[in-house]
C-alpha cells in the first residue's frame, strides 16, 4: 500500500488504496477542535473514526480506479482565522495534483474537517463535497462553491455541532449557485455512531455519484 510521511512543512496525505492509476480522488479530512496549536495527538481519534468511511468508500468503488487518501493537519485546530485544517486541506490537494496529475476530487470531511472540505472546495480539482455533521458558523464564504455539488449530512440531534447551521449553509450555498443539499440523518449524534452503517454508507454513495458527474 503507498504511503506518504508527514513533515511539519506541508503535511503530506497518507494514501489508503493501491491503486496505482486512479481516475478519481475521495480525500478523507477529520474533525479536530476549535482551537490547538500543538500537533495532533498520535492516538488520533478523529483521524481514525475515518477509516470506516475510507473502507466504506473502498467496497463501493470496488472495480472503479479510485484513489482513497486521508489528509493530515499540522495543528490541532482550526485557529481562527489562520483556518488551519483548510490550509492543510488545500496543501493535501497540491500533493495529490503534483503526485498523480489533474484529476477529480471529492472531499469528505467531519465536524472541522466538514468545515475545511467546504474551505478548500474552490479548488479547480474539486467536484464537491460530502460533509458530515460539519461545523458550518454563520456567514462562512459560499461565493467559491457555484457549480459545486454538496451534500451536507446531520443528526438533528447533534449537541457538538447544529443541524441548523448546516441547513442555512445548504440555503446560503444554493443561492450562490451550488448543488446543495441538506440530508437529515436519524441517528448518530455528532461520532456518527449509532446507526454508523448508515452514515458510511450513504457517504460512500453520494461520494461516488459526485466523482462520476460531468463537471459543471
Amino acid at each position: 500500500m503507498p504511503a506518504e510521511t508527514r513533515t511539519s512543512a506541508s503535511p503530506a496525505p497518507v494514501l489508503r488504496s493501491g491503486t496505482r492509476a486512479p481516475a478519481g480522488i475521495v480525500l478523507l479530512l477529520h474533525g479536530g477542535r476549535e482551537d490547538g496549536l500543538e500537533a495532533p495527538p498520535l492516538l488520533n481519534l478523529p483521524a481514525l473514526r475515518m477509516r470506516p468511511f475510507a473502507r466504506a468508500v473502498r467496497r463501493a468503488a470496488r472495480g472503479r480506479r479510485v484513489l482513497v487518501a486521508e489528509a493530515r493537519y499540522r495543528h490541532r485546530g482550526w485557529n481562527g482565522e489562520r483556518a488551519d485544517a483548510a490550509r492543510d486541506a488545500g496543501a493535501a490537494l497540491a500533493a495529490l495534483r503534483a503526485r498523480f496529475g489533474e484529476l477529480p476530487v471529492v472531499l469528505v470531511g467531519h465536524s472541522m474537517g466538514g468545515r475545511a472540505a467546504l474551505a478548500a472546495a474552490g479548488d479547480p480539482a474539486v467536484r464537491g463535497v460530502v460533509a458530515l455533521a460539519p461545523w458550518c458558523p454563520p456567514g462562512e464564504p459560499v461565493a467559491h462553491l457555484a457549480g459545486r455539488r454538496l451534500h451536507l449530512l446531520h443528526d438533528e440531534t447533534d449537541r457538538v455541532t447544529a443541524a441548523r447551521d448546516s441547513w442555512a449553509f445548504v440555503r446560503r450555498a444554493r443561492e450562490a449557485g451550488a448543488d446543495a443539499t441538506g440530508i437529515p440523518m436519524p441517528a448518530g449524534g455528532h461520532a456518527m455512531l449509532r446507526g454508523a452503517r448508515l452514515w458510511h454508507r450513504r457517504a460512500a454513495g453520494l461520494a461516488l455519484d459526485v466523482l462520476a458527474a460531468p463537471p459543471a
